[in-house]
């Protein structure tokens, strides 16, 4: 058996590393004083909270956090929110070459493009006559707090790369996802849980993509930044609970030497993943008591479940979405919600309504909720899918559906200095190509990090010699129309 030994000698890359602080060091001692240095070294290890890296923030921020909506698979704008009427008058009859001549489509390649109209009706909302899908009565509640987008574009094609472009600005897998970049750039107010969650649900559809874990990785970054998935039904995290025979005295010496030994060897060493794995065991042993009083959603009144229409434990997006809110409060600073199934290749007239019947009122309920507690002038919420569906119908498998489509489709935000009652951007009259305001995946980045007080442009760490980024090497722009 090999026993740890404190004493292993350093390595070439350590000791450099640890010779240059130690000239730093005795520098700027010269300038400051010992005692001071001394006590800030103190300080800054007595504390494993992180509190981020933009210090000072780049400029004052409108949002403290963020709550990310993502349905996963691809809703269909055309049905939801950018009413056609043009299409619905081509309905039946060949799509335009000129629109559709040597452009990417996933699975209509090849094959006789056919317009296809929209599928349900369409209605004004709110104050501002918002004009989106008859089947979203409880966003409608809320039309007036909401900014829509219908110019959005995303570069990828294919569910897997669209999703890792959404979340990491590069389809490129193993960069760090955007609640990787805020928590590394921000850090997080709340000390016991983690400042990155994820929550994942299902509702009844036919085929569900998976979505992969990688999705919320801290890629390059320290693993401490990685998103943490919390399970809605049974178990919110495996094995959170001790034993049988373990208490939590038992388990805090335990994890109390074993953090000795880890800092001894981090010592040596000098290894950065040792000491994200520190700051995990420590929040781990943090969340076996904040977690299940977090998901503990029956001392909730009755009217707030009714307005979120969910039933504590079922592990719906209702109870993902009062699971937010709860989250947010206790000072998570990104909030990510995945809703799967909406990847309508066919019976699209049959599956929409189920997902915007296990969605929409959800959706809703958490704008008004936020805002009746005074949270939602602080928190960013964000409504999106990977990207969007073709004006073309797709027949290969009993009633019609559409096909992905990445050149125009629809998101929406809401609170923490975004235009509230207003509409953004346009396709063409078929609504397959974003044409006024065009809105792209680095773009939405931009203005999110903007809301958070960050400079995308200034907000970079070095990987493999170079200097990445969120928003990538291509132009990005805030998209200032859209902020109050």
């Amino acid at each position: 058996m090999k026993y740890y030994d404190p004493s292993f000698p350093l390595n070439r890359r350590t000791f450099l590393g640890k010779s240059a602080q130690g000239l730093g060091l005795a520098a700027l001692a010269n300038l400051l004083g010992p005692r001071q240095i001394f006590a800030a070294a103190d300080t800054a290890s007595a504390s494993s909270k992180w509190t981020g890296v933009i210090k000072p923030l780049h400029f004052p921020a409108k949002a403290k956090r963020v709550i990310w909506l993502t349905m996963a698979g691809g809703p269909s704008h055309l049905e939801l929110f950018d009413y056609k009427p043009k299409l619905a008058e081509m309905n039946g009859r060949p799509m335009p070459d000129s629109l559709t001549s040597g452009q990417q489509v996933a699975q209509l390649q090849g094959q006789q493009l056919v317009c296809f109209g929209p599928q349900f009706k369409f209605r004004r909302y709110g104050k501002c006559g918002a004009h989106f899908t008859e089947l979203f009565p409880g966003v409608g509640s809320v039309a007036d707090d909401i900014c829509i987008v219908r110019s959005m574009t995303t570069e990828a094609i294919n569910h897997d790369p669209a999703h890792t472009f959404m979340n990491t600005g590069t389809q490129i897998v193993g960069r760090p996802s955007m609640g990787s970049w805020a928590t590394y750039g921000l850090g997080s107010e709340c000390e016991n849980l983690p400042g990155f969650v994820v929550l994942v649900s299902i509702g009844k559809g036919r085929s569900p993509q998976p979505i992969a874990a990688r999705q919320w990785s801290a890629g390059f970054l320290p693993g401490r930044f990685q998103g943490v998935q919390l399970r809605g039904k049974g178990d919110p995290v495996l094995y959170l609970a001790n034993p049988p025979g373990i208490s939590r005295e038992r388990q805090e010496d335990a994890f109390r030497s074993l953090r000795v030994l880890n800092s001894e060897r981090d010592t040596v060493v000098d290894d950065p993943e040792i000491s994200a794995r520190i700051a995990q065991y420590e929040m781990a042993f943090q969340m076996q008591a904040s977690v299940p009083e977090l998901m503990d959603t029956d001392s909730e009144p009755a009217s707030i479940r009714e307005l979120y229409g969910c039933r504590p434990g079922d592990g719906s997006f209702a109870s993902n979405c009062l699971l937010a809110r709860r989250l947010a409060e206790r000072g998570v600073r990104f909030i990510q919600l995945y809703h799967r199934d909406w990847d309508h290749h066919s019976q699209l007239r049959e599956e929409l309504p189920l997902k915007a019947k296990e969605t929409d009122q959800a959706c809703g309920a958490l704008i008004r909720d936020l805002k009746q507690r005074g949270m939602l002038d602080e928190t960013l919420v964000v409504w999106a899918g990977e990207f969007g569906r073709t004006p073309m119908a797709q027949t290969n498998k009993g009633s019609p559906g559409r096909d992905h489509h990445n050149k125009g489709f629809t998101v929406w935000l809401a609170g923490a200095g975004v235009k509230s009652g207003f509409s953004y951007g346009a396709t063409d009259d078929l609504g397959y190509n974003a044409v006024e305001n065009v809105v792209t995946v680095h773009d939405l980045h931009a203005t999110m990090l903007h809301q958070l007080g960050i400079d995308h442009s200034r907000f970079t760490e070095k990987f493999q010699g170079l200097d990445w980024r969120l928003t990538g090497v291509e132009q990005a722009n805030v998209v200032q129309d859209i902020l109050a």
